[in-house]
């Protein structure tokens, strides 16, 4: 990155937000909107948070330690400029065009990068004798070295050729991305999801992947020399002892569904413990209550409206599960990993045992980030140290809820809640 800033007009605070709003004004439809333009401009170190700057022209613009946190940037062009250390956190920047562009040390956490371009590029200008020449302000592949994409949206997005070392990209969603020949040496893809995703020639040399996923993600010709691998979930299946998988677990569940339906006069409950359940279809709506299963693996499983009250999952993989109107009540989650999964109008009150007494489910120390709670009923539920980062937890029903410890980042939460929280503190 070698671009002259002196060359490039400063704009100040009331420049920039008189652009902003003549563009917001464009996409309301009222009269006397204008496409903000902000191309070969220097807006560094202002702020334009929480503004609809979706499809304005920031192509080659210095934008160092700018402050666009909750903006939508859907479409934007960005086509070399320079982000460095800008605030980006919870932008969205669907199909923005980020090609060349360098994010050295800039704050992407929880943002949207949906199908976003992130390639190579080169700027180039017509001189008065019409030839183009190549200026050299953001030449060459995208830069992320030190960018923080913790929880980012990064699914089929094009990073081919990045430069991203020491790149943190925890828990993103990197599903179907393309990283060919990305260096990516030393970067952080803790439970990272890859599932699809190319990697080829990519250059992972001392990076972290533990607990990432990578179902069906290309690896020809990827550096993984000293790379941590510990954890992670691949279509291989897993557990204490695969082998030992039951020969026909449709038949096991079947008998656990005889024994639960029937209150133990018929059939044998099922204890799937540490399980890899992937391969298993047709959970949806079945009769599971009381299903031992903790640390089992049901990632990407589709349990809508299942039966699970009472169960023991503590531990277990439930990332990218589909749980909406499941009857959960008494479940027990401690420890269990629910990273955007789908638990829209589940159950998971207290359920009602013997003597009337009432048996609360647990949700300690859950994983549930950009996890979907709206219209769950979550009374009684223990939260402690649980990470609700992100989490859509709008219309959901709280009651005598224990949230001590817990992390709610990002999260989307009802009123009532905030109310209660803001007066336990």
């Amino acid at each position: 990155m070698t671009g002259n800033h002196k060359a490039f007009a400063k704009l100040t605070q009331k420049d920039a937000a008189e652009a902003v709003a003549r563009h917001e004004t464009l996409y309301s439809g009222r009269i006397g909107g204008a496409r903000a333009v902000f191309a070969f401009t220097n807006l560094s170190g202002l702020n334009l948070s929480g503004h609809n700057l979706a499809d304005a022209d920031f192509t080659g613009a210095i934008l160092e330690e700018t402050n666009l946190s909750k903006c939508r940037l859907d479409s934007a062009s960005f086509f070399g400029a320079d982000l460095r250390r800008a605030n980006l956190t919870q932008a969205s920047l669907r199909r923005a065009d980020l090609r060349g562009v360098c994010l050295k040390g800039a704050n992407l956490t929880g943002a949207d990068l949906f199908e976003a371009d992130l390639r190579e590029g080169t700027i180039a200008e017509k001189e008065r004798s019409g030839n183009l020449r190549v200026i050299q302000h953001d030449v060459g592949p995208t830069e992320l070295p030190g960018a923080r994409l913790q929880f980012a949206n990064l699914e089929r997005a094009k990073l081919n050729g990045a430069m991203a070392v020491q790149a943190d990209f925890t828990d993103a969603m990197m599903k179907n991305c393309r990283l060919v020949r990305a260096n990516l040496r030393q970067a952080t893809l803790k439970g990272a999801n890859l599932e699809n995703a190319d990697l080829s020639g990519c250059n992972l040399s001392g990076a972290n992947l533990s607990g990432a996923v990578l179902i069906g993600t290309k690896l020809d010709l990827t550096v993984l020399d000293g790379a941590d691998l510990s954890n992670i979930l691949t279509a291989k299946q897993v557990g204490p002892d695969p082998g030992k998988m039951p020969v026909n677990p449709e038949a096991m569940l079947e008998s656990h569904a005889r024994w639960a339906e029937s209150s133990g006069r018929e059939g044998t409950p099922a204890d799937l413990s540490g399980m890899d359940l992937r391969r298993i279809g047709g959970l949806s709506t079945r009769h599971l209550t009381a299903l031992i299963a903790p640390g089992a693996v049901f990632y990407g499983l589709d349990l809508e409206g299942a039966s699970l009250q009472g169960s023991n999952l503590s531990g277990a993989d439930l990332r990218c599960v589909r749980l909406c109107g499941a009857d959960l009540r008494g479940v027990n989650l401690t420890g269990a990993r629910l990273t955007r999964s789908d638990l829209r109008d589940a159950r998971l009150g207290p359920l009602v045992i013997a003597d009337n007494r009432l048996l609360p489910s647990r949700l300690e120390r859950i994983e549930a980030r950009y996890t979907d709670f709206r219209g769950a009923d979550l009374k009684a539920a223990s939260f402690r140290s649980a990470d609700l980062s992100y989490a859509n937890l709008r219309d959901a029903h709280f009651r005598d809820n224990n949230f001590e410890g817990v992390t709610l980042t990002g999260a989307k939460l009802p009123q009532a809640l905030v109310d209660t929280l803001i007066k336990k503190l």
